[in-house]
C-alpha cells in the first residue's frame, strides 16, 4: 500500500527571519548638505565683498585679526579707521550706506530752533517783562523746564492761592488768567501741545479716592479754558491724568503736588 502512494517527494522550506539585505549608508547625503552649505556661504561672502567699501573691508579684517599694538594716537587705527559707521557718519558707498549728509545738520538745526523758541517762551512766562504787578504775582504759579519731550510749563498751586476751588475742577481767577496767557504765548507757535493733570494724595481711609477723576477733570478744565481763549483745538495732541502717581514733594499729601503741566512738544 505504501508503494502505491507514488514516488513524489515533499520538500519543506523553512525561512529564517533576520537575514535581510543590509541597508546602505547615508553618508552621501551629509556630504551633499555640507557642499550646499559651503556654496551658500561662498555666495554670501561674495555679496558682502561687493556691498562694502575698501575701508569697511579693512576694518572687518582688522576685527577678525586684531593686533595688540599700543598707540598714543586717537582711534584712527581702530576698525573702520576709528570712524563710527552709522546713519550719520557712514561715508561708504556700498549697499545700505547713508548718502544723506544733510540729515544731521537738519536735525541739529531743528533742535537749536526749538530751544531758541522755548527760551523765548520761558522769558515771557518769568514775569520779568510783565507790565503790572498783578501779572508778576500770577507768574509765580509758573515753573518751566526742558525735557526730551519738549518744554514743560507747570501751573502749580500756592499755599495762599490755589488754582482751583477746593477739591474741585472749578478754576480760580488766577487759573483763568494763566490759561489766557498760555493761549496767547503758545498760539504764536505751531508745535502740538499735551496737557497732564496731577493732584495730591488723599487719606487712604476714604472709600472712594477722587485722585483719578479730579486730575482728569482739572486737565480738561484747562483745555477748555485755552480753547475758549482762541487756542487751536487741533494742536492739542492728548490730555492725560496721572492722579497722585507723580508727586513733586516727598509728602504725597502736600498741596504743591496739585499742578497742571502744559507741554509744548518738539
Amino acid at each position: 500500500m505504501a508503494g502505491k502512494g507514488g514516488g513524489a517527494s515533499i520538500i519543506i522550506k523553512r525561512v529564517q527571519e533576520g537575514n535581510e539585505t543590509p541597508h546602505h549608508g547615508g553618508a552621501w547625503k551629509v556630504a551633499y548638505a555640507d557642499f550646499v552649505t559651503a556654496m551658500m556661504a561662498f555666495f554670501l561672502l561674495m555679496w558682502l565683498v561687493n556691498a562694502t567699501t575698501e575701508k569697511q573691508r579693512q576694518g572687518l579684517a582688522e576685527y577678525f585679526n586684531p593686533t595688540l599694538i599700543h598707540s598714543n594716537r586717537g582711534g584712527s587705527d581702530g576698525p573702520f579707521g576709528g570712524n563710527v559707521q552709522n546713519a550719520e557718519t557712514n561715508s561708504g558707498k556700498g549697499a545700505g550706506a547713508s548718502r544723506d549728509t544733510r540729515a544731521p545738520q537738519a536735525r541739529e538745526g531743528q533742535k537749536s530752533g526749538f530751544e531758541d523758541m522755548a527760551r523765548h517762551i520761558q522769558d515771557q512766562l518769568t514775569g520779568s517783562g510783565a507790565e503790572s504787578m498783578q501779572k508778576v504775582n500770577v507768574f509765580r504759579h509758573v515753573v518751566t523746564r526742558m525735557t526730551d519731550e519738549g518744554l514743560v510749563i507747570e501751573l502749580t498751586d500756592l499755599m495762599e492761592e490755589p488754582l482751583f476751588v477746593g477739591d474741585s475742577a472749578q478754576p480760580t481767577p488766577a487759573m483763568k488768567e494763566l490759561a489766557g496767557i498760555l493761549s496767547g504765548v503758545l498760539g504764536r507757535t505751531r508745535n502740538e501741545v499735551a496737557l497732564t493733570g496731577h493732584v495730591r494724595a488723599y487719606p487712604e481711609m476714604l472709600i472712594h479716592s477722587p485722585v483719578w477723576a479730579l486730575s482728569n477733570a482739572r486737565a480738561h478744565a484747562v483745555r477748555n479754558l485755552m480753547e475758549g481763549s482762541g487756542f487751536d483745538t487741533a494742536r492739542i495732541q492728548r490730555v492725560t491724568a496721572f492722579a497722585d502717581r507723580r508727586n513733586r514733594s516727598a509728602n504725597p499729601m502736600d498741596p504743591n503736588n496739585n499742578r497742571i503741566e502744559v507741554i509744548l512738544l518738539r
